[in-house]
């Protein structure tokens, strides 16, 4: 896994989001987060620094610093809400997708659009909390990804 600059930041390479607004999350993310194990994940709204959005699941929230948005927005993990509904809480949005068992998440045009994501749109996946990973789109840590001389795996 790259570091882009010493004790900097981790990431786990680059994903574009499809014309058909899916993208595919790196592997080695799925899998250090367990991000497969709940079939639904957490997707909250980025910084705006950074932009894209972080991925997350119950699970990882249930014992956080955050974990009163379950109780708060307990429509988010019961069904209560529709899939891709964004729900807010404490300064971000929230929403519940599928993912597949690839590591597969499949946006919405609305989804999209709250975001500010265009369809094509280059992220790179970045390591941050022990409850989610982040798929940024702008910012410092982009730049300095797309300046690096290494490699950095795409999905």
């Amino acid at each position: 896994m790259p570091q882009l600059n010493k004790r900097g930041k981790y990431v786990f390479g680059w994903s574009v989001i499809d014309d058909e607004y899916r993208v595919k999350l790196p592997p080695e993310a799925v899998a250090e987060y367990g991000i497969a194990l709940e079939k639904k994940v957490i997707i909250i709204s980025g910084s705006k620094a950074t932009g894209g959005f972080c991925v997350s699941r119950k699970g990882l929230l249930k014992n956080s610093a955050i974990k009163d948005l379950l109780v708060v927005h307990s429509d988010l993990i019961n069904d209560g809400i529709q899939e891709g509904a964004f729900v807010k809480y404490k300064g971000r949005l929230y929403c519940w997708l599928s993912i597949s068992a690839q590591g597969v998440l499949t946006l919405t045009k609305d989804i999209m659009d709250i975001l500010a994501i265009p369809k094509g749109q280059k992220l790179l996946s970045i390591r941050g909390s022990n409850i989610a990973f982040v798929m940024g789109a702008k910012g410092p840590l982009i730049e300095r990804a797309h300046e690096y001389t290494g490699s950095i795996p795409g999905f």
